[in-house]
């Protein structure tokens, strides 16, 4: 069984379209109304929709957040300076985690984990 895709919830379509193809590699492959719902694919072909909100409410559980795992160290910091040099706030610095060295940061309220495992 392969999980095929997840909804995200945002306030702004646009802007999380931007979000996500400047700094996490995927691209838009469709726009639905005005900027109402967007599907963009990942670099491993998982599928990520994007939809706005009627009322313009965003809400998630405390803890839920996505993950992003990357190739090695270097990338995370490289995705840490991209991110604080695009003026997105990413607070702390990477940092060794658990089993894993990266950050964490929120974007409409979203916790994002960028991160490589260390073996």
């Amino acid at each position: 069984m392969k999980l095929n895709h997840i909804n995200l919830v945002v306030s702004n379509v646009a802007d999380a379209i931007n979000i996500f193809e400047t700094y996490f590699n995927f691209k838009c492959t469709d726009i639905k109304g005005d900027n109402i719902v967007a599907v963009l694919k990942g670099t491993d072909d998982f599928t990520l929709v994007i939809m706005g909100n009627k009322d313009g409410q965003v809400n998630y559980p405390e803890a839920f957040h996505l993950g992003f795992m990357l190739a090695d160290t270097n990338a995370v910091i490289k995705t840490y300076e991209k991110l604080k040099n695009g003026g997105v706030v990413v607070g702390q610095e990477p940092r060794k985690i658990r089993d894993s060295f990266g950050f964490y940061f929120t974007y409409d309220k979203i916790m994002i984990e960028v991160g490589h495992y260390i073996i």
